[in-house]
């Protein structure tokens, strides 16, 4: 591999394979998820790493561009749109507007008023997997930015940031320069489209060398656009998914519909509640395919429909486990009302929402600046650990409810909930397996290098509770026999019982007096026999 300059690098050694980008990014994840594809900065500092300083200006994955149709657009020689016009329709690119720099008055006060440049800072797109060509590692250097010695080998100029070009690879590392002039405390950022031809994770870093603007701020705004719209790669088919799942719940709630209607005069009360969390699913994954249309043809999330979205996820999440305990109980079945325990069960259901919420409006209203990452854990636990709750809730009481079929001798009953709880130990076991899988993925993909996949995670947890909720529509559903599960007394079951035992201790009574009646015959035949003994004997 040859150098620009066409000098051999030395040869690069195991320990400085790693990267520095990849440093930059793993400090960048601990920030957060950006909140749209239109990332807007506000006054954001810079943090220092090695000799230069750098700010992240957002992470996307972002796929190629479809083919040109025209050359309407043309591009520089570093991949620069030079039209200025909106949204190019089918390309993939990065635009910066009204991106500027503010550096402090005692900085600026240090530069001749003469010079025409005083102060350089640089906006960096990198895919991640050219980020062994950011930075000094492939020159056996744990240096950013260029140094002297550097610079006096040909490797790079002294004040910007050593970048490996290689001509043969044009989608490689590119950089937008912006110098400040003077002694003026601003820097304005001319209007740059980076188009993206490479399907890739690519990082947004603004950064400089000059450690005399170490104060130095950014303001403005970054355009992320995908061929088919705004919405980040990681996320695009989540879109599709999000609306075959909306023709899932409306297929299931026409079908539960019908049976509804069909068998309205032997309805029971459980099936109203089941009835509500179809409705609240069809609703939840109308909101979210909407919301995801508009974050896709504006770059923005709607805030009003983000909400409600976050709200129906939330409460359509709360009552799914809410049923699935209050069926685990035996509700409906086993006994006609929770009676004591209705008001644990609205607690832990109460809190279990206030938690998701949070939660799922930190994920998707939050941007790169909101929380740290442990604000992120301080949110997750308490869902965590009120999940658990549930599930050991949930499995305590299906055993209780199975103890009490089994006495029962209810057999309907009794293979309806040992089906259900082989349903619900097999979606336990893939949770938790999903989960390793899960734990896995993240520790092993620190910089979102398989971007294209990580829309499956999410998905899965929506599908398996779409999964459970069909199940339990089969086993509840509406019939014109609805006494076969619905709760009763049973009082022929406790009558024949109660004979049994009548019966029972009737045997062991006459029992009793039989042996006892044999005892008397033989004590008074021994006493007769006694007599006759001592009358013969005293002849």
């Amino acid at each position: 591999m040859m150098t620009a300059t066409g000098r051999r690098p030395p040869r690069r050694e195991g320990y400085v394979r790693l990267s520095i980008l990849a440093c930059l990014g793993c400090c960048a994840c601990f920030l957060g998820p950006a909140g749209a594809s239109i990332h807007d900065y506000r006054n954001e500092a810079f943090a220092r790493r090695s000799n230069s300083f750098f700010f992240h200006g957002g992470s996307e994955g972002l796929f190629a561009s479809k083919p040109r149709p025209s050359a309407a657009a043309a591009a520089d020689g570093n991949g620069n749109l030079t039209s200025d016009d909106g949204p190019i329709s089918g390309k993939s690119f990065i635009r910066f507007e009204f991106v500027t720099f503010r550096r402090t008055k005692e900085s600026a006060e240090k530069k001749n008023e003469m010079q025409q440049r005083t102060g350089l800072v640089e906006a960096l797109i990198v895919d991640v997997r050219d980020r062994e060509k950011i930075g000094g590692a492939y020159l056996n250097s744990s240096m950013i930015c260029c140094t002297p010695d550097l610079a006096k080998a040909g490797y790079c100029k002294v004040g910007e940031v050593i970048i490996h070009q290689d001509h043969n690879n044009p989608d490689g590392p590119k950089r937008v320069q912006t110098f400040f002039e003077g002694k003026n405390e601003e820097a304005k950022m001319e209007l740059h489209t980076v188009e993206i031809n490479r399907t890739g994770m690519y990082y947004l870093y603004f950064m400089f060398c000059d450690p005399e603007l170490k104060d130095l701020s950014v303001s403005g705004t970054t355009v992320w656009k995908n061929p088919a719209g705004y919405l980040p790669g990681k996320i695009t088919p989540l879109m599709t998914f999000f609306g075959l799942m909306s023709w899932a719940y409306l297929v299931l709630g026409l079908v539960w519909f019908l049976q509804f209607v069909k068998h309205w005069k032997d309805i029971i009360q459980l099936h109203y509640q089941i009835t509500a969390v179809i409705g609240l699913g069809m609703c939840e994954m109308a909101f979210w395919y909407f919301e995801y249309a508009n974050f896709n043809s504006t770059g923005y999330r709607p805030m009003g429909v983000t909400v409600w979205a976050v709200t129906f996820s939330a409460v359509k999440k709360t009552v799914s486990r809410m049923l699935l305990l209050v069926v685990s109980m035996g509700y409906g079945v086993v006994k006609p009302t929770l009676g004591s325990i209705t008001p644990k069960v609205l607690v832990l259901g109460i809190a279990y929402f206030v938690a998701s919420e949070a939660l799922e409006l930190y994920e998707h209203l939050g941007n790169i600046n909101d929380f740290s990452g442990k604000a992120r854990i301080f949110l997750v636990l308490p869902v965590a650990l009120l999940d658990a709750c549930f599930i050991l809730w949930i499995f305590s009481s299906l055993s209780r409810t199975l103890e009490k079929l089994q006495i029962r001798r209810s057999v309907a009953k009794l293979g309806l909930y040992r089906k259900f709880t082989n349903c619900l130990a097999v979606s336990v076991l893939l949770s938790i397996a999903w989960i390793g899988y899960e734990l896995y993925y993240n520790a092993n993909d620190p910089l979102s290098e398989l971007w294209r996949s990580a829309w499956i995670i999410p998905a899965f947890w929506i599908l398996l509770a779409y999964i459970l909720l069909v199940v339990i529509c089969v086993l509840w559903g509406p019939s014109n026999k609805p006494t076969r599960y619905a709760f009763s007394e049973e009082p022929g079951n406790d009558i024949e019982e109660e004979g049994v035992l009548l019966a029972s201790s009737g045997v062991m009574v006459a029992s009793e007096l039989a042996t006892k009646l044999e005892r008397k015959e033989r004590i008074g035949s021994c006493h007769f026999q006694l007599s006759i003994m001592f009358s013969a004997s005293e002849k």
